[in-house]
């Protein structure tokens, strides 16, 4: 009996403050979808750093034909330089540091250059005597690539280190912002809630306020007496937060799942599992 009191006086909560009730649902769904677009992107930056970082590698230029950079001075990399570069990535004092390494000759480095440019007046005009030599590491430790750097930057015969990081962090950090920007929005939309949620619980009991001061007389309990309002609340919140999964499940099916992940196939993304994973 006392159950469906309670339920009864909820409906009639929700009917009187309808416009209340939505302003609550909109908010929290807002908010929290939101805050599940920041904990899903937070996923997706560690998912492809962890997949590009374990893929990513350091590559050491030697010096081409008329190179000008500033420890080649035209000069192409000797085969003595060539041969000190090798023995050093094979010392025992850099095994520490590096996985293992791959040596492309000028010739090999012909020949991708001109599958990737072939069809192009640069691709035709260039021979394999215009490119360089270069030695592409893979790391123990993707994040030790300074040691690389501090070692062969200005060896004599080496043009350049260059670390592959370097390309993808800038879409880390963009990522990172929006990331933080989703947050923080979301923070603000919660905290909107959480006040819209308690002013909606007052305004109910103000509207009710006759009828709360007859159970009080009848010696109804302040939990019961509480009770409708603070379901009314609940169940408004909850239609919210169930607005938000259900949009972020359709976003991650349909946008990542459905035009990302094919479009994009040299990454991995999230799926459905994270969802669940930032559900509750």
């Amino acid at each position: 009996m006392k159950l469906r009191f309670i339920f009864s006086e909820v409906g009639k909560g929700l009917s009187r403050n309808r416009a209340m009730s939505v302003a609550v649902i909109l908010v929290t769904y807002v908010s929290l979808l939101f805050v599940g677009i920041a904990g899903l992107s937070q996923m997706q930056v560690s998912k492809m750093r962890t997949d590009w970082y374990d893929k990513i590698e350091v590559s050491v230029y030697m010096c081409a034909i008329d190179d000008r950079s500033e420890n080649c001075n035209g000069a192409e990399a000797t085969e003595e330089q060539i041969a000190a570069v090798r023995a050093r990535l094979d010392s025992q004092e850099m095994s520490q540091y590096v996985q293992q390494y791959y040596e492309e000759s000028k010739e090999e480095a012909y020949e991708n250059f001109v599958k990737l440019n072939g069809d192009s007046n640069l691709g035709q005009w260039t021979t394999p005597d215009m490119l360089q030599v270069s030695f592409r590491i893979k790391l123990v430790n993707p994040e030790q690539y300074s040691v690389i750097k501090e070692e062969f930057s200005g060896t004599p015969g080496v043009s350049e280190v260059r670390d592959q990081r370097e390309i993808v962090e800038p879409l880390f950090k963009v990522l990172g912002a929006a990331r933080t920007a989703a947050l923080g929005l979301g923070g603000i939309m919660v905290v909107a809630a959480v006040l819209l949620i308690s002013t909606t619980i007052r305004l109910s009991a103000m509207s009710r306020e006759q009828e709360t001061q007859i159970m009080r007389y009848v010696g109804a309990s302040n939990l019961f007496i509480q009770a409708p309002f603070m379901i009314e609340g609940a169940l408004a919140a909850l239609v919210g937060a169930g607005l938000a999964i259900g949009t972020l499940f359709a976003g991650v099916h349909f946008i990542v799942q459905g035009w990302l992940a094919p479009s994009f196939k040299w990454t991995n993304f999230i799926g459905m599992a994270h969802v669940g994973i930032m559900s509750p």
